[in-house]
C-alpha cells in the first residue's frame, strides 16, 4: 500500500506492518478532544496507524521528549473520552529496536538515524 506518511519512521513502520502481514491503515480516524459548546474543535488527536486485526491504534513517536509528553497527554484524554479506544504508543526506544531487529530481515527499510529523530 502506497501512502504519503508524515515521516520515515512511519514509513519503516509501515513495511514492518507489512512484513507480517498485518493490516493498517494510516491516519483513518481523528478523535476529537476538546471542543468548545459552539462545537467548534479546540484539540483532537489522530494517531499514526489503525491495526484492525488488534482493534489497535498505533502512535509512532521519535520526538524530543518535551513533544512526547503533548502526545502522552492526548493519549490520557483520548482514554478519557473515549474509553472503548485500544491506543498505544511506541517511543524512540521501542521502534529503534524494531528497526534493528527487522534491518536484515525487511526489504527497504530507512536506517540513518539522522533520518529518524523527527516523526
Amino acid at each position: 500500500m502506497v501512502e504519503d506518511f508524515a515521516h520515515i519512521s512511519e514509513r519503516n513502520l509501515a513495511a514492518i506492518f507489512d512484513y507480517y502481514n498485518i493490516d493498517w491503515q494510516y491516519e483513518p480516524t481523528t478523535f476529537v478532544l476538546d471542543a468548545r459548546s459552539d462545537g467548534s474543535l479546540v484539540s483532537a488527536f489522530s494517531p499514526d496507524f489503525y491495526l484492525p486485526q488488534f482493534d489497535l491504534y498505533v502512535e509512532l513517536t521519535t520526538l524530543q521528549q518535551r513533544h512526547v509528553t503533548k502526545k502522552n497527554k492526548k493519549l490520557r484524554q483520548l482514554k478519557s473520552r473515549y474509553p472503548e479506544v485500544n491506543a498505544k504508543i511506541l517511543y524512540l526506544r521501542d521502534y529503534l529496536k524494531l528497526i534493528d531487529t527487522h534491518e536484515a530481515l525487511v526489504p527497504g527499510l530507512i536506517v540513518d538515524m539522522a533520518d529518524q529523530a523527527a516523526a
